[in-house]
C-alpha cells in the first residue's frame, strides 16, 4: 500500500529523489506512465504521485518496478535510502524523568460510568494474592500480597473512581485500594484473552481515569505511587483497542504509558508498548515506523537477551512484510539465539515474562514473519517454515488462552494456503469459524480477512474449499 510521503523535509526530499530516479528510467524505457501502471497493477496518477514523491513507494512495488524498467537495483536503494530516512525521524520516549506528565494533552474519552459488579463478566474469579497473570504490587513488588474479596473490590473501586478533579485536601491511598486496582486489571486481561470479552477495554479505561484524577491532586505523592500501575494500565488499554481493531485511541494509550514507564523506571512496560506500538504501524502499512519501534526496544532494554529477542521478531515483521528474506531470516535467527539466553532472572523486570512465554512469544512471531515473507515472495518453503513455527507455538500454548489459539490457527490455515494448500486451510480454520463470533475488527478478524484474499485468489474447486471461501466472506465483511 503506497502512502502519503511525510512532511519532514529530509525524508520528503529522499522520496522526490526516488521519483526523479523513477521517472528517469521510465523514460529510457520509452514507457508512459499508464504503461507502467498497468504493467504493475496501478493507475497512471498513482505512478504520477511517485514519480512527484508525493507519496512513498512500499519496497515491493520499488523491486517491481526496478525489474520493469532494467534498473539495476537503482530504484531499490533508492527507496531503501527513503525508508531509512523515515526510520530514523521515528523517535522513542527518552528514558528520565519527564515533566508534568499527567498533564500532557487529552486522552481518549473516559467510558460511561457504572458500578463494576454489572461491568465484570458472570462468574468472575479474582486472583487470591499477587503476583498474578504478571502483575506484581507496585508497592510491594512480589512479596505475594493478599487480594481482597470482590465484593471489597467492587466498592474500593468505587470509592476510587468517585474522586472529583477538585477534591480536597489528600484523600488517603490505602495499600487495599492499589492490590484491588492491581488484581482487577489481571481479571480484565485473562478474561479477555480467554473469551474475547469486549468490556474489559471499559474497566481498563474507566479505571485509568480515575488514576489521571488521583495523580493530578496538587503536591500529593500519588504520581509516584501511581505511575508504575498507570503505565500497565495504559499499556493494557493500548493492546485490549489493538485487539479489537481501535487503533488511533490505541497509539493515544500506548504513547503515554512509555511517559509513565520512563518516569518509574519500568522496563518491561516499555518493552511490551513498543512491541505494541510496531505491530499498529505495520498493520497501517507503514513499515518503516514498525522497523523503528523494533529498534527501540533494544535501545529500551539494552543488555537483556529477552528484549533482544522482541526487538529481533518486530524487525524481522517489519522487514517480512516487504519482501526482504535475507533481513527477515537474520532477525529470526537472531531472536531464537537470544531465546536460549532468557532464564527467570528476567522476570523481575518482565513479570510478563517467564522462560516458557518467551519461547511462545518468539515462535509465533516467527511463524507471522515467515508466513507475511512467503505471501509476500510467493515462496512455498517459507510457508513451510511458517508452519513449523505455528505449530511449536500452539503446542507451547498454556490451557485457557483460546484468543490466542484462534490467532494461531488462522496464520497457520494462512500459511497452508501460501503453501498452495487450500484444502487444509479450510480444514484448520474451520474450527475458529465454528467456535466463536468473529467481529472484522479484531485482530483476529483482520488475519481472517488476509487469509480470505489470499485463498480467493487460491481455491482448488472443491466444494468444501468453495463452501469454506463463502463462510469466510461473510465473517469479515
Amino acid at each position: 500500500m503506497t502512502g502519503p510521503a511525510p512532511a519532514d523535509a529530509r525524508s520528503a526530499e529522499a522520496w522526490r529523489a526516488f521519483g526523479a530516479r523513477l521517472r528517469l528510467r521510465r523514460r529510457r524505457a520509452g514507457l508512459t506512465q499508464a504503461q507502467v501502471g498497468a504493467r504493475v497493477g496501478y493507475d497512471h496518477t498513482a505512478i504520477s504521485k511517485l514519480e512527484h514523491g508525493s507519496r512513498r513507494t512500499p519496497l515491493r512495488l520499488a523491486r517491481r518496478l526496478d525489474q520493469l524498467l532494467s534498473a539495476e537495483g537503482d530504484l531499490v536503494a533508492a527507496c531503501e535510502e527513503a525508508e531509512e530516512r523515515e526510520r530514523a525521524e521515528v523517535l522513542p520516549v527518552a528514558p528520565g524523568p519527564l515533566p508534568d506528565p499527567v498533564r500532557q494533552g487529552p486522552l481518549p474519552g473516559e467510558p460511561a460510568g457504572a458500578e463494576l459488579s454489572a461491568m465484570l463478566p458472570p462468574g468472575t474469579v479474582l486472583p487470591g494474592r499477587l503476583p498474578a497473570y504478571g502483575l506484581v504490587c507496585p508497592l510491594h513488588g512480589r512479596d505475594g500480597c493478599v487480594v481482597p474479596a470482590l465484593p471489597d473490590v467492587v466498592a474500593l473501586h468505587a470509592r476510587f473512581c468517585a474522586l472529583g478533579p477538585d477534591a480536597a485536601g489528600h484523600p488517603a491511598l490505602d495499600t487495599e485500594t492499589v492490590h484491588a486496582l492491581t488484581a482487577l486489571l489481571a481479571v480484565c486481561l485473562r478474561a479477555d484473552e480467554e473469551r474475547a470479552w469486549p468490556g474489559a477495554t471499559a474497566v481498563v479505561e474507566r479505571t485509568l481515569h480515575a488514576m489521571l484524577r488521583w495523580m493530578a491532586l496538587p503536591a500529593a505523592p500519588y504520581q509516584r505511587q501511581l505511575a508504575p500501575l498507570a503505565a500497565e494500565y495504559a499499556q493494557s488499554a493500548g493492546c485490549l483497542r489493538l485487539l479489537w481493531g481501535r487503533n488511533g485511541t490505541a497509539m493515544a494509550w500506548l504513547d503515554r504509558s512509555l511517559v509513565w514507564a520512563a518516569v518509574s523506571g519500568h522496563v518491561g512496560v516499555r518493552v511490551a508498548a513498543l512491541s505494541d506500538m510496531s505491530t499498529l504501524a505495520r498493520l497501517e502499512g507503514d513499515g518503516p515506523s514498525a522497523l523503528a519501534y523494533g529498534e527501540a526496544i533494544h535501545a529500551a532494554a539494552a543488555g537483556r537477551p529477552w528484549a533482544g529477542a522482541m526487538s529481533d521478531l518486530y524487525q524481522a515483521r517489519g522487514h517480512a512484510v516487504r519482501g526482504d528474506a535475507g533481513r527477515t531470516l537474520h532477525h529470526i535467527a537472531r531472536a531464537w539465539s537470544q531465546m536460549d539466553l532468557a532464564d527467570e532472572g528476567d522476570e523481575a523486570e518482565a513479570p510478563w515474562l517467564s522462560v516458557a512465554s518467551v519461547r511462545l512469544r518468539v515462535e509465533s512471531g516467527a511463524a507471522g514473519a515467515l508466513r507475511d515473507l512467503a505471501a509476500a515472495t510467493g515462496e512455498r518453503r517459507y510457508a513451510l517454515r511458517a508452519l513449523d513455527a505455528v505449530g511449536s507455538a500452539i503446542r507451547l500454548l498454556p490451557p485457557g488462552l483460546h484468543s490466542a489459539r484462534r490467532l494461531f490457527l488462522a496464520r497457520a490455515a494462512d500459511a497452508y494456503v501460501c503453501a498452495g494448500e487450500p484444502a487444509a486451510a479450510s480444514a484448520v480454520a474451520g474450527p475458529v469459524l465454528d467456535s466463536t463470533e468473529v467481529h472484522p475488527a479484531t485482530l483476529l478478524g483482520q488475519e481472517l480477512r488476509g487469509l480470505h484474499g489470499r485463498l480467493t485468489g487460491r481455491a482448488d474447486g472443491r466444494a468444501e474449499t468453495e463452501d469454506f471461501v463463502r463462510r469466510l466472506a461473510a465473517v469479515v465483511h
